[in-house]
Order: C-alpha cells, then structure tokens, then sequence
C-alpha cells in the first residue's frame, strides 16, 4: 500500500510509529520520577475516592501521596521489609490501596496484587509459590489469611487496613507514626530492569502463573497508554473501572499520573451497578472512562438520556472484544465513539483504535508505540494479510517498554511464549491490507467472563472435589451481557444423577473452595469426555460444540 495515499492522520501514525526510539534511563522509580515530580505542585488533585455509594469524596493530592508513601516505606522498612521482598496486597479499591502499593514500590519491594474475593486456598497458593514476606489486607481478607497462615511459613509481616485485629498492624497506625521523610533515599534507586510488581494470571492446565513487571513498566504505559489508547490530558479526570486484584487497576493509574491526570475510584463491592455508575459520571465530571465490555452492556441497557453526560470526552474499552452492535447503540444515544483496546497482564497496552485515526468497529485497532505486533504461524514465520495467527510481539534485536520480564519460576511457559524473535500473546486473529488488527479467538482456554480472566484448571480441580463428579472439563460459554461465561461439562460418579438440586450443591461447593466469580453458571452433564489419545481432555471439541450450538437460530 501507497502511504501517500492514505489520510493524513494515518500517514502521521505512520511516521509516528516509524520514527519511535526509547532509551532506559539509568534508574527510574515511579514514585520519585512521577508521584515527586507533580507533588511540587502542592495542591495539584492526583486522586479523588468516593465510597460504595458514590459519596462522600476524598480529594487526594499528589503531595499528599508523597508524604503518605514514604511514611509506609518508612514504617515497612522498620518491620524488616527489604528490596526484592514480596507481599500480598489484597485490599479494595480505596486510597490505602494506592498508599501500599506506591509506598512498597518506593523501596523496591514488589506488591503482589490479589483481588478480596479469593479463597483460604487460592491466598495460601500464591502466598507459598510467591515466597511472600508479608500480607497488606482488609478485614475479611485478613480473616481468610488466618485460616491459612500455617501453611505459609514465610510470612512473618501483617498489615491492616480499614479495621482492627489482633496479631495485626494497623496500617493507618503505621503511617502517622513513621516519618515523611524517607532517610538515605539514594540507597532505594531502583534500575529500570528491578523487578516491580508481581501479578498472577489465570490458569488453564496449571495453577495461575507468576507474571513478573520491572520498573520500566510505567514507562510503557505513558507511551501506550496515556499518549495513545486513553488519550489521557493533563486536565483529565480519568475512571477505570477494574478491581484492584487486576493488572488493569495498574493501568488506571500509571498512565494518567505520567501525564499529571487526576483519577477517580469508587469503592465498588459485589455486583456492578450501571445506573449509579452513569450517575457517578454525571456528578463528578469524568471526561475519560475505561471500562471492560460487559459494564458497556450493562450501561447501554439504561435509558442513558437521562444522564447528563457531556463532560465524557472520551471512552475506551478492554478486556476482552466488545461487539459493534454495543458500539453503535452507545454512540447513537451519546454521541461518543468507543476505542477498543488490548493489552494483557504481560504487557501494557499493545493493539489500540487510537484517537484521530478512523475506528473500524469490532477491530482491535493498530499497534500502539512501544510495539511491533505481527501475525506468525506456530514457528514463529510471519503469515500474510488477512491469513490468521498468533498475535505476536517482537522482542528482538530490542524488548519493547512494558512487557513483562519472565514467568517467574516457570521454565516450560516462558519457553512456549517467546518462539524465535517474538513473545505469542496467547490470542489469534489477522490483519487487515491497512494494518489493523482483528481478533479471532484465544490459543489458551482462559475464559474472559465480565472483566474477569478465569482459568479452567482452577475450576476442574474445585469440581473434582465434589464427591458427586468424576471428571469435568470447563470451558467458556457465549452470553449477551458478560461476554462469556463458565460452563462446566461433567461426569457423575457411580449412584449420582442429574438434577437441578445437584446442579445447585456443585455451584455452591465451587463457590466455597474458590473465587465466587469463578463457578460455573451452566452446567451440562454428559457420560464422558472428548480426549486425546494420551487421555487429555479436547477442550477445543467442547469449545467448537458450545459455539455451533450458540449460534444455532431459536426455533
């Protein structure tokens, strides 16, 4: 294709994309480089909190955060916390969130995020795998850690917030007490190939793997964040609507921050509430939203004349496609375009419909900076246009700003994950002749279910407990408003028979030994399952099955 005949804003993409070239700083930490530099400004708002009812607001300045963080560094390093040490933060989307996670993040300590719905069990395997050395929790987070605490000998360190309990150090306690000013602060520099933050991603033959980001990782999401994808000003209030256990809740902040943005959260427990949301928008002037697909659905489904939404000036969605019918309905009652984005755990944002270039609806959009995204086959060989692949990054002769560093700990994924010059992201699709992207399906059996990633081998092995079943296979099923959700094939043991009253003790045991969002909602029993000849379960034949069936015409 002639780039000379293309529209001027594309051919400025173009050149844009051509001319990008990043070189590491020496050293580089978020707090000192992003958080210190606007907390000059000391009454510049970073971060406006409203509690679960939209009220309430607490207006947060970036000096403010400075003096909170380095109070905590102080107070963690005073119970023995030291660089490179893990901890759990499992704490809901309040201003003490952003104070643990900054104020470890200050002195080189790595949070590992984890979302309050997780089980004893689902703690105790990340905490163990992890090697924490300390857990910043909630009141029934912190309960739950109690139940386990002796399976994981190497946490020593507990920290509370929002409550009180014994053996536990209250964190609100912790930051009056320290000092503001954090001694010898040369001695915490980090390099930007420190590690960060560790996430765990959901599990499809395995436990959920380790995804280790270094200091750079903010670095990648101005670039592909702030200044593509989100758009984000410095004038903005920006809201992104992901709970604090997901690398998104990282995304809602590292980009609007690099741009001195303001950002909104909420205090939003239990099901998602589309109508205070719209009215949330309203009330305190968002101009950026993010929100995952199925919040789109829900919002749509309001007579949303009814808010006063002109503020909104732009709007972007993640997490997994979201269809183009939802698309045109949101525009024609607001007037608002929707900017679909991708991005993964592992990366910041990589596949964006960028604001300025045009939106091909149900396209994933074209490569943001950092990135080179190409369509390779199996060996790594690139495939032509239009010819569907793996959706690939390229990581050779330079590892683009914002990808993940390693699956910590495991060998056998980093090895099928980066083939040849390229990391395989997991997903299929093609591109187009005018180099946007579209999504085809996953190459993993990770089940995208209302914003949420769910991995079936955590779901089989909760099934199996169940002494009615004898084999299960999980897999994702379509639905109108949550993009997909689980559904679960089984095989019943020797005197067990289907019923509706077997469905509801199966729903129910998944729910107690797991993440609630992770049970099944359908459940199909069937007296055995398509397997390899090795005796592995196809879920990819259950995958085809579930797809024919859904798209079978209502008679």
């Amino acid at each position: 294709m002639d780039a000379r005949s293309l529209p001027p804003n594309v051919q400025n993409y173009m050149l844009t994309k051509a001319k990008f070239c990043y070189s590491p700083p020496d050293t580089y930490n978020f707090c000192r480089d992003v958080i210190d530099k606007w907390a000059k400004n000391e009454g510049k708002t970073a971060l406006i909190a409203v509690d679960a009812n939209g009220e309430n607001p607490k207006h947060i300045t970036f000096f403010d955060l400075k003096r909170a963080t380095n109070r905590f560094a102080n107070a963690c390093l005073g119970l023995g916390l030291q660089k490179g040490d893990r901890v759990l933060v499992m704490l809901p989307r309040v201003p003490e969130w952003y104070v643990a996670i900054l104020g470890l993040i200050r002195i080189g300590v790595v949070p590992c995020p984890a979302t309050t719905l997780l089980t004893p069990k689902d703690i105790a395997y990340r905490a163990q795998t992890a090697g924490m050395k300390a857990a910043i929790m909630d009141l029934g987070s912190a309960e739950k850690l109690e139940a386990v605490l002796k399976d994981i000998p190497s946490l020593k360190t507990k920290i509370l917030a929002l409550g009180r309990l014994a053996g536990w150090q209250a964190l609100e306690d912790l930051v009056l007490k320290a000092s503001e000013e954090l001694a010898g602060n040369d001695r915490f520099l980090t390099k930007p190939t420190d590690p960060m933050v560790l996430f765990f991603s959901s599990g499809t033959e395995r436990y959920p793997k380790m995804v280790l980001h270094t200091h750079d990782y903010p670095i990648g999401h101005a670039f592909s964040t702030a200044l593509m994808g989100h758009d984000t000003k410095p004038t903005d209030l920006d809201w992104t609507l992901a709970d604090t256990g997901w690398a998104k809740s990282f995304w809602g902040f590292l980009g609007p921050w690099a741009m001195g943005a303001r950002v909104f959260t909420q205090d939003a427990r239990g099901k998602f509430d589309s109508d205070l949301t719209l009215r949330i928008i309203e009330r305190y002037g968002i101009s950026v939203l993010c929100a995952p697909p199925t919040a789109i659905r829900f919002m749509i489904r309001e007579d949303l004349a009814r808010f006063d939404l002109r503020r909104v000036r732009h709007v972007v969605s993640a997490g997994e496609p979201l269809n183009p019918e939802a698309m045109a309905i949101f525009k024609a009652a607001t007037g608002l375009d929707i900017y679909d984005v991708y991005g993964q755990t592992e990366t910041a944002e990589v596949i964006g419909n960028l604001r300025g270039l045009p939106i091909k609806p149900g396209s994933m959009g074209v490569p943001t900076l950092p990135y080179d995204v190409v369509i390779v086959d199996e060996q790594g060989h690139l495939l032509e246009k239009g010819e569907p692949g793996h959706i690939a990054i390229k990581v050779q002769p330079n590892r683009p700003v914002g990808l993940f560093r390693e699956y910590e700990g495991d060998a056998e994924a980093m090895a099928r994950a980066f083939v040849g010059d390229y990391y395989l992201t997991g997903d299929t699709g093609y591109a187009d002749d005018e180099g946007y992207f579209w999504f085809v399906g996953r190459a993993d059996d990770v089940i995208l279910s209302s914003g949420y990633r769910i991995g079936p081998f955590e779901v089989e092995s909760a099934l199996l407990e169940h002494p009615a079943i004898k084999e299960s296979a999980v897999i994702p099923s379509p639905d109108p408003l949550r993009g997909e959700v689980v559904k679960a094939f089984v095989v019943l043991n020797k005197d067990f028979f289907p019923s509706e009253a077997l469905s509801l003790s199966i729903q129910e045991h998944v729910r107690r030994v797991t993440a609630p969002y992770k049970y099944p909602r359908l459940i199909e029993y069937v007296t055995e399952l398509p397997k390899t000849i090795s005796g592995k379960i196809l879920r990819r034949t259950l995958r085809q099955k579930e797809m024919q069936r859904a798209q079978k015409p209502e008679t």
